[in-house]
């Protein structure tokens, strides 16, 4: 065989290689178990090569990013189309809550790339992340603000994000008031990053999607509020309740209900309404002790559905039908429902879940899981 046709052969298995990389590089970014394309690239060359593969060898991360969006529009559909859409339409509703600084919507919401989970970034320019996170609150936003160290070519730079929690995640990266003008360089491309305001963002909504009338939808939006938003602001709090260690060993309330939607979980993964009772179902304890059903039904008013509060509303009532002590009336009330099995389940993962020490998932995952699970299925 002549050297040439080695070489071709050379060629095109080192290719096949660095195709095989870039896609398992894109299946570990697609299911967030890697966040960055470095990491990625060099996880999926040790996964598939024994030798090793020099660095010039590698898939480019914009080869890694057209791998993902082929294996985004293979999983997702015409589903995809529809969260992306919606994406955009949510980053210019926080855009023009944040007009005064100058906000630019940036990544793969504004290209398109998006893939499982990922956030809406956008840049905000001000020299006190303060007024942000003023602006934040006011409109009622639960949010971090995380300052991180990050060390490239040699110098090292403190970067101030603020995490916004809603129906989509948000990362605002803070920068100062006299860089708005600033070209940022994408790491992907090396070439300016695609940006937009609000102005330009409008424009392209215009045109990429001509069946949109965006007044009514920002409306609808000032007065929508993101029910996942309300239950972890009322969530969060509850770590500092405790309980009498009489009846609840395990300690404060957050703690339990955690450990209660993690026994539904395993049971009903499945039932949104279900797993939203059981995790919401003591909330007004942080509210009013003395009497939390009320109190958590009144917080819960309009972000909740009707079975959910019902199955919430009566959980101590449960209790009561247990031990012998509810009235006949409300005996028969419960008896007839078609969510009265449902109720007792709930009421013997109540009791269940007071043990010291098991471990549970934290406020955000239970909040993800629900958001993606109602997603689902609405979807299917």
């Amino acid at each position: 065989m002549g050297l040439h046709n080695i070489g071709a052969r050379k060629d095109m298995a080192d290719l096949k290689l660095r195709q095989a990389i870039a896609i398992e590089a894109a299946r570990l970014m697609y299911e967030r178990v890697e966040s960055e394309y470095f990491t990625a690239k060099r996880k999926a060359a040790r996964r598939l090569c024994r030798g090793g593969v020099k660095p010039s060898d590698l898939p480019s991360n914009r080869e890694i990013r057209d791998q993902i969006q082929a294996v985004a529009r293979m999983q997702e559909g015409d589903q995809r189309k529809r969260h992306l859409r919606e994406m955009r339409l949510a980053a210019l509703h926080m855009m023009r809550l944040l007009r005064p600084f100058r906000p630019r919507l940036i990544g793969s919401v504004m290209t398109g790339h998006i893939r499982k989970g990922s956030d809406i970034d956008l840049h905000v320019f001000t020299d006190s992340v303060g007024l942000v996170t003023d602006a934040l609150e006011q409109a009622g936003y639960t949010f971090e603000v995380e300052r991180k160290q990050v060390v490239k070519h040699n110098e090292s730079r403190v970067f101030t994000h603020v995490h916004v929690h809603d129906r989509f995640d948000y990362e605002l990266t803070v920068y100062a008031d006299n860089l708005a003008h600033y070209v940022f360089k994408s790491s992907i491309t090396g070439k300016a990053i695609e940006r937009a305001s609000i102005r330009e963002l409008e424009e392209f909504l215009g045109r990429e999607y001509p069946d949109l009338d965006l007044e009514a939808d920002q409306a609808e939006r000032e007065v929508t509020t993101d029910p996942y938003s309300v239950f972890r602001r009322l969530l969060i709090p509850l770590e500092e309740v405790r309980q009498s260690p009489v009846y609840h060993p395990e300690g404060d309330v957050l703690y339990h209900l955690l450990q209660v939607f993690e026994l539904a979980r395993a049971c009903r993964p499945y039932d949104v309404e279900f797993l939203q009772a059981a995790l919401l179902h003591d909330v007004g304890k942080g509210i009013d002790p003395s009497d939390h059903v009320a109190a958590g039904l009144d917080a819960l008013a309009g972000q909740i559905t009707e079975r959910t509060a019902w199955l919430i509303a009566h959980h101590m009532n449960a209790l009561e039908y247990k031990t012998g002590k509810l009235g006949a009336v409300l005996r028969r009330e419960l008896e007839a429902s078609e969510d009265f099995d449902d109720l007792m389940l709930l009421r013997d993962l109540d009791t269940q879940g007071r043990v010291p020490g098991v471990p549970v998932c934290m406020v955000d995952e239970a909040l993800d899981f629900l958001r993606q699970l109602e997603r689902s299925n609405e979807e299917g």
